[in-house]
């Protein structure tokens, strides 16, 4: 089933629940309704257990729906199930960057953000050389070399950036990516994010920081497994 329209993401009704060694059913999202427009920046805001990662992860196929119909790119993804066609999806869709920044602490810099490249099939020399220029417009052009115990906390950070930018997604996930980060690191990476807006990328972040939020177009705002307010506005001291 396709539709037409400008959002890049829409979702349905989503439901998703996780089980209990005992079998006992645990409801975590209940019917979402949401959508992303393209090349928009949105952070998703909520209390603790509100549903906001599983939402990323849902949104990234990282993990399938239960229920709900999920619109990408206008194709009807909701019914997928497989392991492997939600990575096919995701390596050629999606960038990610968590709180924690995930590196290979035995790999260089270099070899760090070329890695998604590997994986991808592309070949050596290309990758490289790709990974030496996204190091260079995230600000470590002078670090390739760098393994990740050389590098401090905000370097770390900007060196995931690059990472999940080396397979050009259309679609970059920030779980709470300032999170590890002092303030002016934080602002920094979240300049970034808006340098990737402004070149045509789509850019999600769940976030529980006004602060970070504020850099978005828009706020979703869920509570209980819902999404309370698709346009939430921040109260502003």
């Amino acid at each position: 089933m396709t539709k037409t329209t400008k959002n890049i993401i829409e979702l349905k009704d989503v439901h998703k629940s996780y089980y209990l060694a005992n079998g006992e059913e645990v409801p975590v999202l209940r019917g979402v309704d949401a959508t992303i427009g393209l090349h928009e920046f949105v952070a998703i805001m909520g209390e603790s257990g509100g549903g906001k990662s599983t939402l990323m992860n849902i949104i990234g196929c990282l993990h399938p729906l239960e229920s709900g119909q999920y619109f990408l790119e206008n194709e009807d993804i909701g019914e997928v199930r497989d392991d492997f066609t939600l990575s096919f999806i995701r390596n050629r869709k999606m960038g990610f960057i968590f709180q924690q920044f995930n590196l290979i602490a035995k790999l260089t810099a270099l070899k760090n953000v070329a890695l998604p490249g590997f994986y991808a099939g592309m070949h050596r020399s290309k990758r490289e050389d790709k990974a030496a220029q996204l190091l260079e417009t995230v600000g470590l052009g002078d670090r390739l070399d760098h393994k990740p115990s050389e590098l401090s906390g905000g370097q770390q950070q900007r060196v995931s950036i690059a990472r999940a930018l080396m397979n050009d997604p259309e679609i970059i996930l920030a779980d709470e990516p300032t999170g590890a980060l002092d303030s002016v690191t934080g602002k920094e990476i979240l300049q970034l994010f808006l340098d990737f807006k402004k070149r045509g990328k789509t850019v999600i972040v769940v976030t529980h920081d006004p602060k970070v939020a504020d850099y978005a177009d828009r706020i979703i705002f869920m509570k209980d497994g819902k999404v309370l307010d698709h346009n939430y506005k921040l109260t502003k001291a």
